[in-house]
């Protein structure tokens, strides 16, 4: 167990650059000695192809020597090999003539009918070396059938074997360490970049985000890494600088209510017996109601975020959802002129009551800042459904086009915080406007006021319209 503890251990503390070293350097001392064997095959062949030749060129020399079978005393030399011996065999195995060195010797090798490999006789043991390249022709000459065998030492195929054992056991070794020292320094090098992305990923901690993995420049896959971190980091980022700030805004604005309340509360029981109750109780009502709303914006917020924002879907008829929401406009909608030109038989597909609370958002930011008119306006293509909500206040100066749809943001704070207004309804809006797959955004306009247009994706006739 304590042994295989150890050896788990090590395995563990075996680096990447470790392994790939290993690894590399055995398959690239493999592929070399693999070489190395493939070129000692290859010489090998060569020798035998080359021996085998030339004997069979000096067979020939012989038949030719001799076409009528009178047989010279001893067999001419070969003029490709002075080491070369052959022997003329009649069919009975009387050796019929032969080289100086052969003289007296009795049949070395006979060729089996139907082979074209020389077999080794016992004429030969003592006399001719096992390590011998043989080659032999039948032939009839002179109308004679004769066997021509000629051979020569092959101590070059044992000088090539031993030599070729010695270079690979002693090479192996140094073919193994030079591999590896290369592949550690060329992994090294390439996994530089890798420990410095580690080692500034270790100090990057929560608490400073605004720090950068180092990039190293190059197009590979450790630059795009370096990159794609980075791009992450500034994600983690921008996510937490907007988490706090949301948890302060958040805060400050629950605090305000509840001191109001808690204010309000304090001074009449401070004062009970004088104190109008029933004006108390409406004032704490209204911030109740205030505190209530908010706390529903950060949870819808808080949805969005979780992605969770939409819940049951269906068909929902466009122009019905905005006379709905028109006709539960704020009260100050009362001295406002509010026009509508909805276009007919549209519908959407989404959450019914996610979808009114984008339109009424919308609307009642338009009817805060009119000052007389509001105008919803809903235009139809055959892929969107666009809805335009325009009013005659201030309107939106271009640089905050983009701003106001920022959670907790009022362009005039001031009046934003008597009248309840916490910030958060554009940002709402917008968050539902990308869960149903739409967008919303404040567009130009010729007139002075407000436009803000919202475009949702249209729904196909053939479902049907719930609601």
């Amino acid at each position: 167990m304590a042994e295989a503890g150890l050896r788990a251990r090590l395995r563990r503390r075996r680096s990447l650059r470790t392994r790939v070293t290993i690894v590399a350097s055995l398959i690239t001392a493999a592929a070399i000695a693999g070489g190395i064997v493939l070129l000692y095959l290859l010489q090998m062949h060569s020798v035998r192809r080359s021996v085998d030749t030339q004997l069979k060129t000096y067979i020939a020399q012989i038949a030719q020597a001799s076409p009528t079978g009178n047989w010279p005393h001893p067999l001419p030399g070969s003029s490709l090999d002075p080491a070369a011996q052959a022997q003329v065999i009649a069919a009975d195995g009387t050796v019929l003539a032969a080289t100086r060195g052969l003289a007296g010797v009795p049949a070395a090798f006979t060729l089996p009918a139907g082979s074209s490999r020389p077999v080794r006789l016992k004429g030969a043991d003592g006399v001719i070396p096992d390590d011998v390249g043989v080659a032999a022709i039948r032939q009839t000459v002179n109308g004679r059938p004769v066997t021509i065998v000629a051979g020569t030492p092959t101590g070059i195929l044992s000088a090539i074997d031993s030599e070729f054992t010695v270079h690979l056991i002693m090479g192996f070794p140094v073919i193994l360490a030079l591999a590896a020292a290369a592949v550690w320094i060329v992994v090294g090098r390439a996994l530089g970049p890798v420990e410095q992305i580690r080692h500034a990923v270790t100090d990057i901690t929560s608490a400073d985000l605004s720090r950068r993995v180092p990039e190293p420049g190059t197009a590979d896959e450790i630059g795009h890494l370096a990159e794609t971190m980075n791009q992450m980091l500034a994600r983690l980022e921008d996510s937490v600088l907007r988490q706090r700030r949301f948890v302060a805004d958040a805060s400050h604005e629950l605090r305000s209510p509840l001191a109001a309340l808690r204010t309000t509360l304090d001074v009449a029981l401070a004062h009970s017996d004088r104190a109008p109750w029933p004006t108390v109780a409406s004032r704490a009502a209204d911030q109740t109601a205030r505190l209530e709303r908010l706390i529903q914006d950060l949870l819808r917020l808080a949805k969005a975020d979780e992605h969770t924002l939409v819940g049951h879907r269906q068909a929902v008829h466009v122009g019905d959802l905005v006379r709905d929401v028109v006709s539960a406009a704020p009260v100050r909608a009362l001295t406002i002129d509010i026009d509508i030109d909805l276009a007919e038989d549209v519908c959407l597909y989404g959450n019914r009551a996610d979808l009114g609370r984008l339109v009424r958002n919308v609307l009642d930011n338009a009817v805060r800042y009119a000052r007389a008119k509001v105008t919803v306006t809903v235009v139809a293509t055959p892929d969107t459904v666009r809805i335009h909500v325009l009013d005659d206040g201030p309107g939106i100066p271009a640089g905050d086009r983009e701003r106001v749809f920022d959670r907790f943001v009022r362009l005039d704070a001031s009046r934003d915080r008597a009248s309840g207004n916490s910030g958060l309804g554009l940002a709402i809006a917008r968050e539902i406007a990308s869960a149903h797959e739409g967008r919303i955004w404040a567009a130009d306009t010729p007139e002075p006021g407000a436009h803000v247009a919202i475009e949702l994706p249209r729904l196909s006739r053939s479902l049907t319209v719930d609601g």
